[in-house]
């Protein structure tokens, strides 16, 4: 077989060897490959997921804004994502702490109904690009650490051993075999990319959702299908597994486990 430049050189290592970037790069190939090659056969209908583009000036759009003014703004969004940017109903995610890149995407998308909500699609409508730095540097500043005085239902009761040990699995190693990169390499806390949110204190009941929704290309505003294709690629089991995962705190634990022989 020929070597692909860039690549490392097979030493008949297995798949789940390979670093996450090399992983996450490989995938993010293929699935854009996948989507360009049946649009061009005429059995799938162009779509572009996000009108988003990670340039310099995005991050520095999404970046400048005022953190006071976004707390005032955000005093609309108390009602279903809480006082202090954690939720007190599992559907409803929490924003405390999530990077500035990952909610500008997000309501960007929902502006240009590229994700669609009946609840999210009217509210960034009316939002200016100032105003969405503004709430987005106040999410970025919440802290993370739990508040007497509000109400969020986080963090949720631990996963069965079975399903803890399944989640911790695909967020540390992934899955070689299917082509599933680890959950870290975008989401970390280890790895990072552009857009993609910190899900360690994220509701078990939203992660399920949205891992449904890809899987089932509901929800399709992810560049180059990242999301949609592992969502795809995951059983039932192993996405609510997952989902009780990231619920009840432990994704910042995958650290301390052992590769898989």
């Amino acid at each position: 077989m020929q070597h692909i430049k860039g690549l490392p050189r097979s030493s008949g290592s297995f798949p789940w060897r390979l670093s996450a970037a090399t992983m996450l790069a490989l995938l993010v190939a293929a699935t854009a490959a996948s989507a360009l090659l049946l649009q061009a056969r005429g059995t799938a209908p162009p779509r572009i997921p996000s009108y988003v583009e990670w340039t310099p000036d995005t991050v520095a759009a999404s970046s400048r804004g005022d953190a006071f003014r976004g707390m005032l703004l955000a005093r609309r969004c108390d009602h279903c994502h809480g006082a202090e940017g954690f939720s007190a109903v599992g559907y409803t995610p929490n924003l405390a702490g999530i990077d500035r890149l990952a909610i500008w995407k997000q309501l960007e998308d929902f502006r240009s109904y590229k994700r669609l909500s009946r609840e999210m699609n009217p509210i960034a409508e009316s939002l200016s690009p100032r105003d969405v730095a503004d709430v987005v540097a106040y999410y970025a500043k919440l802290p993370a650490f739990a508040d007497p005085q509000d109400k969020r239902i986080f963090p949720q009761p631990r996963p069965d051993p079975g399903h803890a040990g399944i989640a911790s699995r695909l967020v540390s190693f992934g899955d070689g075999e299917r082509g599933i990169p680890p959950c870290q390499a975008c989401h970390g806390p280890v790895g990072y990319r552009p857009g993609a949110p910190l899900l360690v204190n994220q509701n078990a009941e939203y992660v399920l959702n949205q891992l449904e929704a890809f899987a089932s290309a509901g929800r399709a505003n992810d560049i180059n299908m990242p999301m949609r294709t592992v969502a795809g690629l995951l059983t039932e089991d192993e996405r609510h597994a997952l989902a009780e995962y990231y619920g009840a705190g432990l994704g910042l634990e995958p650290a301390s486990l052992t590769a898989p022989k």
